[in-house]
């Protein structure tokens, strides 16, 4: 098992530093993405309602709710200002529901799939479902597009294993050379 560098947040919490291979810049196109998502969305645990963490997670958030027919609702959490690339991740996720209300009533008592763009470190995740856990939902599962290889938390799907930035249809262009995601035959799990 690889250990990763670990950095103290402004908190106080361990994170898991960010580790990049810098040896390219992935590029995931709007049709490779809708098909993933189609992939993400027939693989991921059973869910009654879908929770977006915005922004990157929202398009998937949308893709499956629409894919299979559920409700979306958006939770804006980040720990990264910027999307500038290789930033550090702070390890400090700050949180906000403009209607927490309506959140908790949406995921109380029922199956919950959080959905975002990528497990850098697993801080987001992992501070969301911490988060919702507090609302009392009967399960809560996670989906993401990419994983990164030295994050500390597995969502339970997800297609890419990454170790270099990536770039995804909702973000600004970059200048620099781009390298297209190829789709994997299938889905990776979290081994319970």
């Amino acid at each position: 098992m690889t250990t990763y560098p670990r950095h103290t947040s402004a908190s106080g919490r361990r994170v898991v530093q960010r580790q990049f291979d810098y040896q390219r810049i992935w590029q995931l196109t709007l049709p490779m993405f809708e098909r993933a998502g189609t992939m993400i969305a027939e693989a991921a645990p059973r869910a009654d309602v879908v929770v977006g963490i915005a922004r990157g997670g929202i398009p998937l958030a949308e893709l499956i709710a629409e894919h299979l027919g559920l409700q979306m609702v958006p939770l804006r959490a980040r720990h990264n200002l910027s999307d500038e690339i290789y930033l550090p991740a702070s390890g400090d996720v700050r949180i906000t529901t403009e209607d927490a209300a309506a959140l908790a009533s949406a995921v109380e008592g029922r199956r919950v799939l959080v959905a975002d763009d990528i497990c850098g470190t697993g801080a987001t995740l992992m501070a969301v479902l911490d988060r919702l856990a507090t609302m009392q939902p009967a399960a809560a599962h996670s989906a993401v597009l990419c994983r990164s290889e030295a994050a500390d938390f597995t969502p339970d799907v997800w297609l890419w294993n990454t170790r270099d930035w990536v770039v995804f249809p909702w973000n600004h262009p970059v200048a620099q050379p781009t390298e297209v995601l190829e789709l994997p035959g299938k889905v990776q799990r979290r081994r319970p």
